[in-house]
């Protein structure tokens, strides 16, 4: 609070609130309102640059991430705390792929910066926890359908565990797999590929060849 020139807390426990009130009554520069991030109205409060910290549950990672880069106004930065194993699935590359990895990577570039032991909380939690900073990409330039398409096609990608891409595309979007394995062969991806092996890249443009075949 002694370093930023404001601060918002938001938080959605009521038990919490008078005790981060009473913590900070004498840092004016902070301020806490209480609910819940995942409808919260960041225009309220934010006019100007600002920066993201938090300490989240992985249950709403996905959902808030998304919320943040395609509702909010453009962070500079993100850093949040989450369970060591979730920030690692973030960073996860091919032949590890994997929804929310895409997800987080679609929007920014994630790095983990710190871990930290379970020891270091009362009670000790289960699971160990990392800080994970994520700086938004500059090279994001899809509309609104494209990105929402993007998603719907991830969505079905990763629908089926262990069957082919080709077959999940083919299901879901009524194409004939014939047609969706020469999709991955043209965006040079193996036409049996899961959707677990393609990288981001491949995924953009998977988006950008179902997006003409499905207009």
């Amino acid at each position: 609070g002694r370093r930023a020139n404001r601060v918002v807390a938001i938080e959605k426990d009521q038990r919490l609130i008078g005790v981060l009130k009473s913590t900070f009554q004498e840092l004016p520069n902070i301020e806490t309102i209480e609910s819940d991030v995942l409808k919260f109205n960041p225009y309220s409060i934010i006019h100007g640059p600002y920066k993201i910290v938090g300490n989240i549950p992985y249950y709403i990672t996905s959902n808030l991430l998304r919320k943040i880069f395609e509702d909010w106004p453009r962070p500079k930065s993100v850093v949040l705390m989450i369970q060591k194993e979730v920030a690692q699935r973030i960073l996860a590359k091919p032949p590890r792929m994997n929804l929310l990895a895409l997800s987080v990577q679609f929007y920014a570039k994630p790095e983990i910066i710190a871990y930290v032991s379970r020891g270091s909380f009362r009670p000790i939690p289960k699971v160990d926890s990392a800080i994970i900073r994520l700086k938004p990409r500059d090279d994001l330039r899809l509309t609104t359908y494209d990105q929402q398409l993007f998603f719907k096609i991830l969505k079905a990608g990763f629908a089926g565990k262990r069957k082919q891409l080709a077959s999940n595309l083919s299901k879901n979007f009524g194409i004939i797999k014939e047609e969706t394995k020469k999709m991955l062969a043209g965006i040079g991806a193996n036409s049996d590929a899961r959707a677990e092996n393609l990288s981001l890249e491949l995924w953009i443009k998977l988006n950008e060849y179902l997006k003409t075949f499905l207009k």
